[in-house]
């Protein structure tokens, strides 16, 4: 069965070379096009200075460096500041013209899909719908781990989107719900802190069996755990593991993939999220979207060793490109 699925890379999986300074925009987006990444995702906080203003100079140098390596820019990520004025929540109307801000931005971009994080109401991206409608973009709730299609909350997007059936709303799974071990470079980094070795394998063993995490804090607590262990415990939580074929429940309305990692070994494969089920799951339900490299290993490492983004992005393409290609004739 053939594939439409494209590769891209997000901005954020260079978030330690960001911060250090020793990559720039221009600089990811050549990693990105070396690698055949050619759909670039983009989180304006982290990339765009002085953002939420935004200068045409700055605009014409980002089309300027799409332009120079053969990449387009597809999806933006925005977050909803509910807490910008101290001592109080932004209003709902208040809310939805941050949305309103977003999308106009996007669209100066040149992207397509935007990334509304998950804690966005449902009642805000109803709101927004028409403005990003008439915009020509996508609205795409991002069902972050540990949420899934599901749970409560994405159940009452769902209510909208079945009500307001627009073309501008729609899901942007991040492949974090799919975390079938628990990250190594997570329970390695906890020994390097002290943990003891007992209660960090009881942690692993558990999520590992798909046991109950949500007990964990308390028994590790009651076996004399410490801070170090605890937050173990917590990180459990924070991760889940659900089929791939959840994937097909929504199908119809995925426009975008976060393909979320956390640790590309020597071999070449995810140690945690077994993508190529994940793959086989896609194609087969027809998916015509990106999968977009989100890096997340570097805060579990970067105590100890250098972190090397790049290496990492490119071992993830690398695996992504050979799944891919059985599915092509």
């Amino acid at each position: 069965m053939n594939h439409r699925i494209t590769r891209g890379v997000s901005l954020y999986s260079f978030q330690e070379e960001f911060f250090l300074r020793t990559m720039t925009v221009r600089d990811a987006v050549e990693v990105a096009a070396r690698i055949g990444a050619v759909n670039i995702e983009i989180i304006p906080e982290q990339s765009i200075p002085g953002f939420p203003h935004v200068s045409d100079a700055w605009i014409e140098q980002w089309h300027a460096t799409m332009a120079e390596f053969g990449t387009r820019p597809l999806a933006y990520d925005f977050f909803l500041d509910t807490l910008r004025h101290p001592g109080r929540r932004l209003s709902h109307e208040e809310q939805v013209a941050s949305v309103r801000r977003d999308v106009d931005l996007a669209v100066r971009l040149g992207t397509t899909k935007l990334r509304a994080i998950i804690s966005t109401p449902a009642e805000v991206l109803r709101d927004a719908a028409p403005h990003a409608e008439d915009a020509g973009v996508q609205l795409l709730l991002e069902v972050h781990a540990p949420f899934h299609y599901r749970h409560p909350w994405v159940l009452r997007h769902l209510e909208v989107m079945d009500r307001l059936d627009s073309p501008a709303l729609g899901f942007m799974p991040d492949l974090g719900c799919f975390v079938e071990r628990f990250p190594r470079v997570a329970s390695e980094r906890a020994l390097r802190e002290g943990a003891r070795k007992d209660l960090v394998d009881l942690v692993v063993g558990t999520y590992d069996d798909h046991g109950d995490t949500h007990g964990l804090m308390d028994t590790v607590n009651y076996m004399g755990g410490g801070p170090v262990e605890i937050g173990l415990a917590r990180q459990a939580t924070h991760y889940t593991w659900r089929d791939p074929r959840m994937l097909l429940e929504q199908m119809h309305r995925t426009h975008h993939v976060q393909a979320k990692f956390y640790e590309m070994t020597d071999e070449g494969t995810e140690y945690s999220i077994p993508y190529d089920r994940i793959v086989d799951v896609l194609v087969e339900g027809g998916y015509q979207g990106c999968l977009s490299s989100e890096y997340e290993g570097n805060r579990h490492i970067q105590d100890a060793y250098p972190v090397d983004s790049v290496e990492q992005v490119t071992r993830h393409h690398a695996m992504l490109q050979r799944l891919l290609a059985r599915h092509e004739n």
